[in-house]
């Protein structure tokens, strides 16, 4: 439902279906649908916070007092609290046009530097054997075959898959960029026969009137009959149709990310892994077990999609520069490797 909120009397204020407006500017911009969906839900919070008044009544006191009440009293992340932050910006700037001279005297929270949790290569095995085989089975051993982002593997397409060179290809990845990442061997029988499903059920789409899948920017207006094209549909579709929120349009769209989160945390436990891992913990297995095997830094920069080779160097924690190849001062103590009596 759109918000249209109080302008108490200020004349030209009025703003009616103002989140209508965000979201057809986030959709002008080519945002994801994750962000159009997060910051429409931080702007309706943030009126509704200050007493269903117009944004444009409030400045900078609101904006940091907004902020302060979701660290003090939601206890948000520091990333939490900067999303809420842009979403903000992004509405003064590219919905109302509002100069923000106050910009500057709000600050970002500092996001603090963790390591990322990281598995060996034999509990990796553990919750691979761990996890029933069937659909989240296979894309959890893509996401360590190929060191994809969990999104990136939801919304691969039929067409992504190339056997002949043995390469996957990531569209509109992290910075909308596209890249190539390699197609594990022992895994091409069962993408081929993924693919052969993915297809029958659009053709079953077809038949029903649906079989029209989201396409990505302009390209539904550049490509009209592309969204029923074979190629375009999901590698990995959901069991369901259902509506898509932008057109309104009943189709079918990728398998749910909570489906393979929960299945991985499912084996994770029946495998007895007590390290918290995710399915991003499989991409840092993944960079991690590459560099380990002696591959170059750059290589994998380029495999993960990682703007900056700094981002990348944070998984050498795990090699000879790293706190678990170095000989602790207590190890090198007489007799302190000996057996304990």
């Amino acid at each position: 439902m759109s918000y249209t909120p109080q302008t108490s009397g200020v004349t030209g204020a009025q703003s009616p279906k103002l989140l209508d407006q965000v979201r057809e500017r986030i959709r002008f911009r080519h945002y994801s649908i994750r962000t159009e969906q997060a910051y429409t839900g931080w702007i309706r919070r943030f009126i509704l916070a200050n007493g269903k008044r117009h944004p444009k009544q409030l400045g900078a006191r609101e904006v940091e007092a907004f902020l302060t009440r979701l660290a003090t009293e939601g206890n948000v992340s520091g990333a939490t609290q900067n999303q809420a932050l842009s979403a903000l910006l992004f509405l003064y700037r590219e919905v109302l046009g509002v100069d923000l001279p106050w910009m500057e005297e709000v600050v970002r929270a500092k996001r603090p530097r963790r390591l990322p949790v990281v598995l060996s290569q034999e509990e990796v095995a553990r919750l691979l054997a761990a996890m029933p085989e069937g659909l989240t089975e296979l894309m959890a051993r893509l996401l360590y075959g190929t060191g994809m982002r969990l999104m990136e593997c939801l919304r691969l397409r039929v067409k992504d898959v190339d056997f002949a060179r043995r390469e996957i290809c990531v569209r509109s990845g992290k910075g909308d960029k596209d890249r190539r990442v390699p197609l594990p061997a022992s895994l091409q029988d069962r993408l081929s026969a993924q693919q052969q499903r993915s297809l029958l059920q659009h053709r079953a789409d077809l038949l029903q009137g649906h079989g029209r899948v989201y396409l990505p920017n302009a390209l539904a207006r550049k490509y009209p009959a592309a969204e029923g094209e074979p190629g375009w549909q999901y590698l990995f579709p959901s069991e369901r149709v259902s509506r898509d929120p932008r057109t309104g349009r009943i189709g079918r769209h990728h398998v749910a990310e909570e489906t393979l989160q929960r299945a991985i945390k499912a084996g994770r436990t029946r495998a007895g892994i007590i390290k918290p891992a995710t399915c991003h913990s499989l991409r840092h297995s993944f960079a991690t077990h590459l560099l380990e095997a002696g591959h170059d830094i750059r290589t994998v920069q380029e495999l993960l999609g990682h703007k900056d080779v700094a981002t990348t160097q944070i998984y050498t924690h795990v090699l000879g520069r790293g706190a678990g190849g170095l000989l602790s001062p207590l190890d090198r103590l007489p007799g302190a490797l000996l057996p304990a009596q």
